[in-house]
């Protein structure tokens, strides 16, 4: 089919110049509408890739042309255009789903490379719906959530990789959801009616990790007063999830390492050895090539064990998604809780966005189940999820009093200023890990810490 761009503006000057552009560079169908009480006639005939819509129009504005295309044409992409711009009305626009905010004026580069990555955009989200589809929520399964790209690209490898017997490993930091992953991978494979079980090699302590995975035999410690199935022989034909390998010690490395080349096992004080069918799915949230230089983790195990990779980002590098995982919360904690909470305000979930999220996903979670709890109406707003945020209060960095000193001793006064509310701000949104806050700054860690000395902040406060 071909791609159809509709242009709605009220000056026809404008019209006429974005089509021009349009249509010199690409070979897209483009329509376009000075009158936006038209558009909605012109939905309902047409099917459109995207709308460009100008914001300030009389009778309709844009964002009542976007309400429009989410009602009418749900898949179609909005790129709101206006003369008008301010980090609100952008804010609000993005938040009721507009793909993107463009400024007039504006260069003729920017509106096509913004029709390319809409398109390019359109494309990955319409090739993910099959694949989306496939992965929906099971009885008693929960589905990923999100549609960043970040996030359909792993929805797209796991309808990949299911199906396969290859050793899945999972990376990323704690809360970012690899359990879920691991279940999915497992729920979508031919294996999906046979066993998924979990091993977190961090809880299980070392004295017992090798008898609880491999069993023992009647007698062969203290205790063992009969026989014992280890998980391994739970686990076969089905899927094992050894969450944190990284945890293991060397000894059950090799042990491990042997079951997944052989598919053998020997229970603690067997003599017999023993063969299973296994699909292993680990995951770490530490870096197995720095715990190899350090001679903490077996490198053969490493490659065997790193078939397929796939690494789950944190929170902070996918926060379009943190409207729609924390809508889905709601849902969930509204039923839990018996509440009928309809909505979470707009500055609430932009408080949510401005947020670093160290403990990810499941800190989110944590926040909107709190925030369920406290609501009193039908609403949850800022002091119900973020209780003890402190209240943002637009002051000045300095008073009148400095324009009567001399130039020199009022800038170092001002960026001395800046400098100290500054630094307390950026340490406050990283809980004080300085490599997190000069990350978010775009400042060298060492700047940032001379900085903070100068100052004399003490970052313990912000732990």
């Amino acid at each position: 089919m071909d791609e159809r761009i509709l242009i709605v503006d009220d000056e026809k000057d404008m019209l006429v110049l974005l089509k021009r552009i349009i249509e010199e560079k690409t070979n897209h169908i483009v329509e376009t509408e000075y009158d936006p009480l038209k558009v909605v006639e012109l939905l309902r005939k047409h099917q459109f890739n995207i709308i460009i819509t100008d914001l300030k129009m009389p009778k309709m504005d844009g964002m009542a042309i976007l309400d429009r295309v989410k009602n009418i044409q749900p898949y179609a992409i909005v790129v709101i255009m206006t003369a008008y711009a301010t980090i609100e009305t952008a804010i609000e626009a993005i938040r009721k789903g507009a793909f993107d905010y463009i400024s007039k004026p504006f260069r003729k580069e920017r509106i096509l490379m913004t029709i390319d990555k809409a398109m390019e955009w359109q494309k990955l989200t319409q090739e993910n719906i099959t694949l989306r589809n496939s992965l929906k929520q099971k009885k008693g399964f929960p589905p990923i959530i999100g549609s960043s790209p970040s996030i359909m690209s792993i929805t797209k490898m796991i309808a990949q990789v299911a199906k396969s017997t290859a050793t899945v490993l999972i990376s990323g930091e704690s809360g970012t959801g690899k359990e879920l992953v691991a279940k999915a991978i497992h729920y979508h494979s031919n294996r999906k009616n046979k066993p998924f079980i979990t091993v977190n090699c961090t809880a299980m302590p070392e004295q017992i990790m090798e008898s609880e995975l491999f069993g023992h035999v009647k007698g062969s410690f203290t205790g063992a007063w009969k026989d014992k199935r280890g998980i391994v022989q739970e686990a076969d034909q089905g899927t094992l999830f050894l969450d944190e390998i990284g945890e293991l010690n060397m000894a059950m490395q090799a042990k491990l390492l042997r079951l997944l080349q052989e598919g053998e096992y020997k229970p603690v004080g067997g003599l017999t050895i023993k063969q299973v069918d296994i699909r292993f799915v680990v995951a770490t949230n530490q870096d197995l090539k720095k715990l190899i230089e350090a001679k903490q983790f077996r490198e053969d195990l490493y490659y065997r064990l790193n078939v397929i990779n796939l690494h789950l980002p944190p929170l902070r590098d996918r926060k379009e998604d943190i409207s729609i995982l924390a809508h889905h919360f709601l849902k969930k904690f509204n039923f839990l809780n018996d509440k009928k909470i309809s909505d979470i305000a707009p500055e609430a979930i932009s408080a949510l966005m401005s947020k670093s999220w160290p403990g990810n996903i499941r800190e989110l979670e944590n926040c909107i189940e709190r925030g369920v709890i406290l609501c009193r109406s039908d609403t949850i707003k800022i002091p119900d999820i973020l209780p003890q945020e402190p209240v943002a209060h637009t002051s000045p960095l300095f008073d009148h009093n400095i324009y009567t000193l001399p130039f020199k001793e009022a800038k170092e006064i001002i960026i001395k200023s800046f400098h100290n509310k500054y630094i307390n701000w950026i340490l406050q949104q990283n809980n004080g890990n300085i490599s997190k806050a000069a990350e978010q700054a775009e400042l060298q860690r060492q700047y940032l810490h001379r900085l903070i000395k100068e100052e004399n902040i003490n970052t313990e406060i912000f732990k």
